[in-house]
């Protein structure tokens, strides 16, 4: 449809050429009527038949142009998008799922206050926000982001920044 759009737009400007290209011919004819004293063999003429000429071959090729676009142009039609859902069986997602249990033997491994924000990362399925942390453990800020470069260096946690805070993602055990 866009291009049958502009096929019909070139011609309307193939239109306007051919209304410029008349009116500038018909004043030309003019001048030269009144300036040429030889007449019919004054070699204005011969230049007025010469623009004439261009002007309609111009006029033609981009009417050609337009008719190209109605008729033979193909529109290009967006890919289209192809949205799979994958579906995993319940046991599996339940199994992707932080829990305290999948994470026991890390847990056993840490020192209290590491074990303490983990297990909160944990009971917040995998996330929580730095802040959040900060309140729930009452430990102060700097504590906290200690404990998580600490948490950070063993591949435990990832921090992403979100606005003025961060997250904290668990990373799959």
């Amino acid at each position: 449809m866009r291009n049958r759009t502009a096929g019909l737009l070139v011609i309307g400007i193939a239109l306007l050429i051919g209304v410029i290209v008349f009116w500038f011919n018909r004043a030309l004819t003019d001048i030269v009527n009144s300036s040429c004293s030889h007449g019919p063999s004054c070699p204005m003429w011969g230049t007025i038949d010469f623009q004439t000429n261009v002007g309609l071959a111009v006029i033609a090729l981009v009417v050609l142009i337009g008719l190209y676009l109605i008729f033979l142009a193909k529109d290009d039609k967006p890919p289209s998008v192809i949205v799979k859902t994958i579906k995993q069986p319940a046991q599996q997602a339940a199994a992707k799922k932080p829990s305290r249990e999948n994470y026991k033997d890390v847990l056993r491994k840490l020192d209290e206050e590491e074990r303490a924000i983990l297990e909160l990362v944990i009971d917040g399925e995998g996330t929580a926000l730095q802040s959040e942390l900060v309140e729930k453990t009452g430990l102060g800020k700097v504590k906290v982001t200690r404990v998580l470069d600490g948490l950070e260096v063993k591949g435990l946690v990832e921090r992403r920044r979100r606005g003025m805070t961060n997250v904290i993602v668990l990373k799959p055990q």
